[in-house]
């Protein structure tokens, strides 16, 4: 499958396309929990428009000596960081930015989002925010190496590091059947990055407080919508690293990939009324004791197979 750049005047449609799918991620959050309180499912599937009418008529909280600039910043990184990410995955035959380095784009831009929530824990100036800004970092050592690796199979069994090559390397079997290991610690990064279901502990509801303690108004709405950005942009580069990209029989290559992403983003929205959230501290040992050496021994496992297929 030959991959196309297309022109920058693209970019605002494929940042349209990101939110849309991120709102219909936020519409089944909704949903699961209505069906969870017992509500009407149709009440949930509603909740972000009804959220988001509702932040946009709060006023702005602004706490002592906060650092506006830096909290702004921090505030709009997360969906910043999501919108660079799908610039390089491939969407069918087309994709915004063919950059032969794509893995590492990605790599690059999900460690952008560490800086973005520690500025947005910094800016208030607040304890109970800055607690939250340094359980991100806490969390993000602990998933960071074992997705550095996760993101290195695919790439070595493509033998190129540009997603086209790779998504072109799945023709005949998909990566995830070869490498679910990979696939799985991926996942669990992208709940990592997303701040999400688990890992969401960063923006935890607890004593300690979190980032979006707070941030309200505009503010709060740029945090939780780059919250699901990042959770579609991470599925979508899962579709195209793991499950085939655009391959498929009957539909077009670029319908494969929306289904494919629709579907891995589902399951990770789900995760969050499924699984209960694990504080950093918890996270590190199944981390750095399980899933690191699984994880190198997967792509153990992909260099010899790559090896012995030359």
């Amino acid at each position: 499958m030959t991959v196309t750049e297309v022109s920058v005047g693209w970019v605002p449609v494929a940042a349209a396309l990101l939110l849309l799918v991120a709102a219909a991620a936020a519409s089944l959050d909704g949903a699961l929990a209505a069906r969870s309180a017992g509500q009407p499912l149709g009440g949930g599937l509603l909740a972000p428009v009804a959220e988001t009418a509702r932040l946009f008529g709060q006023r702005r909280r602004t706490t002592v000596a906060a650092d506006l600039p830096l909290q702004r910043i921090g505030g709009a990184g997360l969906l910043t960081a999501a919108l660079l990410m799908i610039a390089v995955v491939p969407f069918g035959r087309w994709t915004v930015a063919d950059l032969t380095v794509g893995v590492v784009w990605f790599n690059a831009m999900d460690v952008l989002v560490w800086a973005a929530v520690w500025l947005a824990g910094w800016g208030p100036n607040s304890a109970h925010a800055l607690v939250g800004g340094y359980r991100c970092l806490a969390q993000a050592l602990s998933y960071e190496l074992p997705l550095m690796f996760a993101l290195t199979a695919p790439a070595v069994a493509a033998g190129s590091l540009r997603l086209g090559d790779v998504v072109a390397a799945q023709s005949g079997l998909w990566f995830v059947v070869w490498m679910p290991v990979a696939f799985a610690v991926f996942c669990v990064a992208v709940a990592g990055f997303s701040v999400w279901g688990p890992l969401s502990a960063p923006t935890g509801a607890t004593t300690a407080g979190g980032v979006l303690v707070e941030a309200s108004g505009v503010d709060r709405w740029l945090l939780s919508t780059g919250r699901y950005a990042l959770l579609t942009a991470g599925a979508a580069f899962g579709a195209t690293a793991f499950l085939g990209g655009g391959h498929g029989p009957l539909l077009p290559a670029w319908l494969w990939l929306l289904v494919k992403t629709a579907g891995l983003l589902a399951a990770l929205v789900a995760l969050r009324r499924v699984l209960p959230v694990i504080r950093p501290e918890q996270f590190a040992a199944p981390a750095w004791l399980v899933a690191l050496p699984l994880v190198l021994l997967q792509v153990l496992v992909v260099s010899v197979v790559v090896v012995v297929q030359a």
